[in-house]
């Protein structure tokens, strides 16, 4: 038995959620109000029998595993060792590398713990910290607001933090490790933080692993000062507010990306919870992949001026490049050429009034903040606004090069009317003809489709694909041995071999008649394909593939077969939601349980294939 498979002996399901949501008997299942969507009618169940959770309002689902992921933000390995810790179960045993990582890191966690105390009592205590105070209370700081964040002082002292910490255990070496002190370049150390209000930066699961220092005497520099980077804090990957803003930002399904320390705490004490900040940096991919596992939503609320904007900008860009995208087949005149990926989110932009953070702005007007969050941009008109301001519209060249620019956002919005709607806005306001527009826009669509298709990505992994089913077919065909090997692959995960349903249509046909030459090396594929689908099969055999080593082409296979197999189910899976629903509402709860039982069990298959890709 696995770990994951002990940990799920020893806990009930009901029990785990149980102590997060109100949960109520229906039947042989349990319902409650789904915490990761606003609701009024229950649509969260509970299935005790299979140990499985499914939310029929935002269609999110599957073990304990996925709830407590879902519901603190964690990733499996944190939630992993969560859940063993409440199963008392022991993780395998760890290297003696690792054994020794985690003591340091264990140890720095509580030295900034105490850090973290230290400075708190004095904020609240200290008669040097008066002006601190002072400045909070002016900036609208309430004591609970100070509380939940743990705000500080630092003593206007060069070992004031040093000294205490010592006394409590912590040696030097370990200060300077967690970031608490600097070394001189003749010897000794001092203190990083001097007079300056200390604001804990927490991990996603509230544990302190750096500090944001901000001056109090206007003549010091720089302005705020952080922790440098150390094994726990990487400002790359961290959101400041991020362990506070979690669950709110499920329940809203809108994440509000703010600039500073100031913004997430001010929005935070006025109710607004669903708000976060990167360190000083400009958008990561790290950033966005943890807030895509709470929302698809993004709000960005930066500066107005020109370096907000430039800020604005280049964090759009590294969305656009990082999340999630829904692959579409795109077709010519020939048939299947390739594959155009459309955003599965929704980005947006506040302009925020001119001389105006948002913790200002919400502590003057904050139904004005609730109104531009309503009314914030969409990615596409924000970006179009700023190509005006930068371009001259009324020239040729600078028409030109708006639609350039903007090309690459159109192409991105999944929604073929919305896409349309923009492309005609766009048109009326160059005084283009919108016909051509589309038309450009098509035709960069299959241009960047056939590219994709004859290019061969310098890793190695994925050449061309028209979609998924065609790559699969075109490894098979080129290296017929992969066949055995992904097998092997998948009945380890104790999955099923590759078999006729992990195709469709015309790409079945091609996999029964390569199966068939398999069985009849006598026989050619032009004996048993049509001449329309012995070309295409030509195309994939003469188009370049990379110098890659077998077991790479057999993780390729393995990987695109399992995200057909995920698609296939997901598909499944939303038409028997629709039974569900309709069931429910025509035909009783005894109808209605019978397709439940049915999408219980595609919700297994679809778990046990995530966890296959996961791997």
């Amino acid at each position: 038995m696995s770990v994951v498979d002990e940990v799920k002996e020893r806990l009930d399901i009901v029990e785990v959620i149980g102590r997060h949501i109100h949960l109520q008997k229906s039947g042989r299942y349990l319902k409650g109000l789904c915490p990761f969507h606003t609701e009024k009618t229950p649509s969260f169940y509970v299935f005790p029998d299979n140990q499985r959770w499914h939310c029929f309002g935002c269609n999110k689902g599957g073990d304990l595993f996925n709830f407590v992921m879902e519901f603190e933000g964690l990733d499996f390995r944190t939630a992993l060792e969560e859940l063993a810790r409440r199963a008392g179960v022991e993780l395998k045993p760890r290297t003696p590398e690792q054994v020794e990582a985690e003591s340091e890191a264990e140890r720095l966690r509580l030295l900034l713990e105490a850090a973290a105390a230290y400075y708190h009592t004095l904020l609240l205590t200290a008669p040097q910290a008066a002006h601190a105070r002072a400045y909070l209370e002016k900036r609208g700081f309430t004591r609970d607001t100070i509380e939940t964040f743990q705000l500080g002082y630092s003593l206007n002292e060069w070992d004031a933090a040093r000294t205490y910490l010592f006394g409590k255990g912590f040696s030097v070496e370990d200060q300077i490790k967690a970031g608490m002190l600097v070394e001189k370049e003749g010897g000794g150390t001092f203190d990083r933080f001097r007079n300056r209000l200390m604001i804990p930066i927490c991990d996603r699961r509230g544990r302190v692993i750096a500090f944001g220092g901000r001056v109090l005497n206007p003549d010091d520099q720089p302005k705020y000062m952080n922790s440098p980077q150390t094994v726990l804090f990487d400002k790359s990957t961290v959101l400041f507010g991020y362990h506070l803003a979690a669950q709110a930002i499920q329940k809203a399904d809108a994440a509000i990306i703010v600039e500073g320390y100031m913004d997430v705490m001010i929005p935070h004490q006025a109710g607004y919870k669903n708000v976060v900040a990167p360190m000083g940096t400009a958008l990561t991919e790290a950033h966005l992949q943890q807030l895509q596992r709470l929302t698809r939503r993004f709000i960005l609320a930066l500066d107005p001026d020109a370096a907000g904007i430039h800020g604005t900008l280049q964090g759009l860009e590294t969305a656009r490049q990082t999340l999630d995208r829904e692959w579409e087949a795109i077709f010519d005149p020939r048939g299947l050429v390739g594959v155009e990926g459309r955003l599965k989110a929704d980005i947006r932009v506040i302009t925020m009034p001119e001389g105006l953070d948002p913790d200002e702005l919400i502590l003057q007007d904050p139904t004005r903040w609730e109104q531009l969050v309503a009314t914030s941009q969409p990615v596409v008109r924000f970006y179009f606004n700023q190509l005006l301001k930068q371009e001259n519209p009324q020239e040729p060249k600078g028409k030109a090069r708006i639609v350039d620019a903007m090309l690459p956002l159109l192409s991105d919005i999944a929604d073929s009317v919305e896409r349309e709607a923009y492309v005609q806005d766009i048109a009326m306001r160059l005084g283009l003809d919108a016909r051509s527009l589309l038309d450009r826009l098509r035709v960069r669509e299959r241009a960047q489709a056939v590219r994709r298709q004859a290019a061969v990505k310098t890793a190695g992994r994925t050449p061309l694909s028209g979609d998924l089913e065609a790559y699969a077919l075109t490894i098979l065909i080129r290296y017929p041995e992969v066949l055995a090997l992904a097998d092997a692959q998948l009945a380890e995960a104790q999955l099923e071999p590759i078999h006729d349903d992990d195709f469709s249509g015309v790409y079945r046909l091609i996999w029964s008649a390569w199966l068939e030459l398999g069985g009849h090396p006598e026989l050619e594929l032009g004996d048993i394909l049509p001449p329309d689908l012995l070309a295409l099969v030509h195309t994939w055999i003469a188009t370049p593939l990379p110098d890659t080593p077998l077991e790479q082409w057999k993780r390729d296979m393995v990987r695109t077969i399992l995200r057909l197999r995920e698609r296939r189910l997901r598909d499944i899976s939303k038409r028997t939601q629709s039974l569900v629903a309709e069931a429910q509402q025509v035909e009783g709860d005894m109808k209605a349980e019978r397709y439940l039982a049915t999408l219980q069990n595609l919700s297994e298959a679809l778990r046990r294939v995530q966890q296959a890709l996961s791997r």
